[in-house]
């Protein structure tokens, strides 16, 4: 595929991680190759692996599990077909000893033979049905990439691994937030519905103009900010365990599977 082929909304998924791969899509995937599923990605060593599956069991709204490879596999074929796990994301994070040095652009020169993939959903998925409801959803809009906060909500702690949620946020008025819970509430294996609304002090959160990770949008007079679980919840966890080597995406940047999202709505 030549990088000059635009990605966009009505892009492939093959296409979106070709760009990926060649360095051509550095982005957040928000808003491209609607239809398909994208997913979180947390990349352990097999020592670690049931622990955190564990984990995932415990905290199924953060954490749903659509896929787990097999160790060392750079490819997941219940993902897609010419899936590479270490360059397909526009961007991700490597972990050593619970401390993170910031966004690389693929990590081939750290994949291990030890190495399983977990592929977990991702809200982006919903944000397709969204739109074609009718709702905006605002990050997109201002293009930039959604805004998400610590919060201190507790976690289950199972397999070694535990702390608190982090959530995404996305403002709606009021008869729009009641349609948007309606038809996030559809995909519990992209988060499914929020797990708060309204004041964000009530689950930590001090300033709203101010994220952990992503962006900041626009939240209006009339507007009501929702949050919804958010697959970054992982990577505080992973540096709360103060792991000693895990690869994750970078928050906003995910793989674009081949996985339609009908095959994730429950009705």
């Amino acid at each position: 595929m030549s990088s000059a082929i635009p990605i966009d909304a009505n892009s492939t998924p093959l296409a979106v991680r070709h760009a990926a791969r060649e360095g051509a899509l550095t982005v957040p995937t928000a808003g491209l190759a609607n239809g398909f599923v994208q997913v979180n990605l947390v990349i352990l060593p097999e020592a670690q692996a049931n622990g955190f599956m564990r984990f995932c069991q415990a905290n199924p709204k953060p954490c749903p599990v659509l896929a787990v490879s097999e160790p060392g596999a750079r490819g997941c074929e219940a993902l897609g077909r010419d899936v590479d796990i270490a360059r397909d994301l526009p961007a991700y994070r490597v972990y050593r000893n619970g401390q993170t040095s910031g966004s690389v652009v693929e990590v081939t020169a750290e994949w291990r033979d030890d190495l399983v993939t977990f592929a977990l959903g991702c809200s982006f998925t919903f944000e397709y049905a969204l739109q074609h409801d009718g709702l905006g959803v605002r990050h997109i809009e201002q293009g930039r990439n959604v805004p998400m906060f610590n919060t201190t909500i507790p976690l289950t702690t199972a397999g070694g691994f535990g702390g608190n949620l982090v959530v995404s946020m996305r403002p709606y008025s009021a008869a729009d937030a009641i349609r948007a819970i309606q038809i996030t509430t559809r995909y519990p294996q992209a988060h499914g519905s929020p797990v708060h609304i309204g004041d964000p002090a009530l689950i930590g959160i001090t300033n709203i103009d101010s994220p952990d990770y992503g962006d900041s949008v626009s939240v209006r007079d009339d507007e009501i900010p929702l949050f919804w679980a958010c697959g970054v919840t992982p990577q505080q966890v992973l540096i709360d365990a103060g792991i000693e080597f895990a690869i994750t995406h970078s928050p906003g940047h995910m793989l674009v599977s081949d996985i339609p999202d009908s095959h994730l709505a429950l009705f």
